[in-house]
């Protein structure tokens, strides 16, 4: 049997790359399985990132929909998203460590939000951010290469969830947002202020809306539009 021939050897677990392009200064996200199928997601850094402007773009490569967005904040340490419509907030629990959480409806199992917790571990080559669910269980890793000019990283997934496209996409977005969180902290003065003032924990996080509410609300929305 030739090297072609010989069936292509896949990740025990979905994993994808994100590779940078400075010349249309877009990031995208590819799974290593499927290299044939080129980037499934597109991550564009708008030129206009004022503090009510959006600092990244997610969208599905294949229809070009909007996944969610990312906010950076030039002062404050927290960061702010928005996922299918629903707003949610990044917050930090520490002000000198990588410490951060999310609520989360994707990996909860009921119509209550869970809480998302994300850490990381910083090394010379490699900067890794680990997303863990309310029991501590890890769901996703961002292994980003600090030196790298292109080959930003790659995300692994983890658990239960880990197939389900829906928590892949949720990582995609506040994964990446924290990420450049933390690369803008590093390199920002005025969030150093931030964090000397911040208090974390304090702030509320943004509420994920349940499906089912969110529905009903829409259907309200529209009855009051036609009556």
């Amino acid at each position: 049997m030739s090297q072609q021939d010989m069936p292509r050897q896949t990740t025990s677990n979905p994993t994808f790359k994100v590779d940078m392009t400075w010349k249309k200064w877009k990031a995208m996200i590819s799974d290593l399985d499927k290299p044939e199928e080129g980037p499934q997601y597109i991550v564009s850094f708008p030129w206009n990132m004022l503090p009510k402007s959006e600092s990244m773009i997610v969208k599905r490569a294949s229809d070009e929909e909007v996944v969610g967005t990312g906010k950076l904040q030039m002062v404050s340490i927290n960061a702010y998203y928005n996922l299918h419509g629903q707003k949610g907030s990044l917050l930090a629990q520490k002000r000198w460590q990588t410490v951060y959480t999310h609520r989360s409806l994707n990996f909860s199992d009921t119509d209550t939000p869970v809480t998302m917790t994300w850490t990381s571990d910083y090394g010379f080559k490699t900067w890794d951010f680990v997303c863990v669910d309310e029991n501590q269980n890890p769901v996703a890793r961002f292994s980003a290469n600090q030196w790298a000019v292109s080959k930003v990283g790659k995300i692994e997934f983890d658990g239960p969830k880990a197939h389900d496209q829906a928590a892949q996409e949720e990582i995609f977005v506040i994964g990446l947002t924290l990420f450049y969180t933390m690369i803008l902290r590093t390199t920002n003065i005025f969030n150093f202020f931030g964090a000397i003032f911040a208090r974390p924990g304090h702030k509320q996080h943004l509420e994920p809306e349940p499906e089912s509410l969110k529905v009903a609300n829409e259907e309200t929305s529209q009855r009051a539009v036609h009556s």
